[in-house]
């Protein structure tokens, strides 16, 4: 789901890396005492927030071990960056980039991949949304929400509009890199903490939740196979090719579409991902990014706070080509000892820091935990 409407939706209070070089972190030993970590803080845009408000937060997260910045630039409907691609809400672009030039953080542009909520797409090209599997296109009636309408990643006009928006944020000559979001379809099956915020009870795949079989998909599977998932299986979610056919269109966008684009203008390319990534159609450890912050909201999960070592443990073991393992963190749901916990246990883990969700939600005790943890001094 919406990272904000889950908060929302939980109660709660109020996106990466892109090391030109792939420097980050030297490890050095076993313990978290000896190692360097490189931290990251995903931003959402705060709208109307002043150049003095904004450079506030920034020094108090490059003094308590933040090294990068993640602000989220484009959110599927409008844009917080100087484009003609879509409305532009606010150019908060334009306030961080001298901002963190100035204080020391690295700058990584977050943007929403797959879900598209513009007008204008809508109306000029229904065809390229993703369909589930009672026949409803995403534009029309999205599962869950009303901002869940997914495009469909194996259509080839889609695959080349999410790449220009990806271009047009890499060719920005004073940003780090572009961090993707959302690059995969809808839940399939939520995560059981959030099912009952939607009185939803999904104990296995069903058909209004599962994605995509638009007619190109099914299409391209039956001619691969000689099986029309619709026509021809009587329980196409049992079915493990059709299954792979789903991961394999998001992996073919990363590694041939979206990274390649970043690449171009030596950008770095990173994605926030899910821990289960089966249940949304994302095979990322397969893709060739140069990172990964997996999302491990515990919480979301009925886990306690050890667990999300226990995830980065597994996750770094699966990686097909061994790349940086950042943990995405939960701040609202966390406590200042259990940001300590989770930023020593994921270093013991084998990941090389962590990404705080989001920027606004940290406190000055967070704040002071996470210091002490990754530089050693309190303030």
């Amino acid at each position: 789901m919406k990272r904000r409407e889950v908060i929302r939706n939980l109660g709660l209070g109020t996106a990466f890396i892109g090391l030109n070089q792939m420097v980050g972190c030297r490890l050095v030993g076993t313990s978290t005492e000896h190692r360097k970590s490189k931290n990251w803080a995903w931003a959402t845009p705060g709208k109307g927030r002043s150049r003095d408000e904004w450079k506030e937060k920034l020094e108090m997260a490059k003094k308590c071990g933040v090294d990068a910045i993640i602000p989220e630039v484009y959110n599927g409907k409008s844009a917080f960056y100087d484009t003609d691609r879509f409305p532009v809400e606010e150019d908060i672009l334009s306030i961080l980039i001298p901002l963190c030039k100035s204080i020391g953080l690295e700058l990584h542009t977050w943007l929403w991949t797959m879900p598209c909520n513009a007008e204008k797409i809508i109306k000029e090209h229904p065809d390229w949304y993703a369909v589930n599997g009672k026949g409803d296109p995403a534009w029309e009636k999205p599962a869950y929400v009303d901002y869940y309408r997914f495009l469909c990643p194996s259509n080839e006009e889609v695959q080349e509009f999410i790449r220009e928006n990806v271009e047009s944020l890499a060719r920005i000559v004073e940003i780090d890199g572009v961090h993707l979001d959302y690059v995969r379809l809808p839940d399939v099956i939520l995560a059981p903490g959030i099912q009952p915020k939607y009185n939803i009870v999904q104990d296995k795949e069903y058909p209004e939740y599962d994605y995509c079989y638009c007619k190109n998909c099914r299409e391209r599977f039956k001619a691969a196979t000689g099986i029309d998932p619709l026509k021809d299986l009587a329980d196409p979610s049992a079915n493990d090719k059709w299954r792979q056919f789903r991961y394999d269109i998001v992996t073919n966008l990363v590694n041939n579409k979206l990274i390649p684009s970043a690449k171009k203008y030596r950008k770095t390319i990173s994605a926030a991902v899910f821990p289960n990534w089966q249940h949304v159609r994302q095979e990322w450890t397969k893709w060739n990014l140069d990172c990964y912050m997996p999302m491990l909201y515990n919480s979301f999960y009925g886990k306690d706070v050890h667990w999300i070592a226990d995830s980065v443990r597994q996750e770094v073991q699966d990686l097909r080509i061994p790349k940086p393992v950042y943990s995405g963190i939960f701040v609202p749901q966390l406590t200042a000892p259990e940001i300590t916990i989770a930023f020593q246990e994921s270093l013991q883990a084998g990941a090389e820091g962590i990404s705080l969700f989001e920027l606004g939600s940290m406190d000055k005790e967070k704040w002071s935990a996470l210091c002490a943890a990754s530089t050693g001094s309190r303030f």
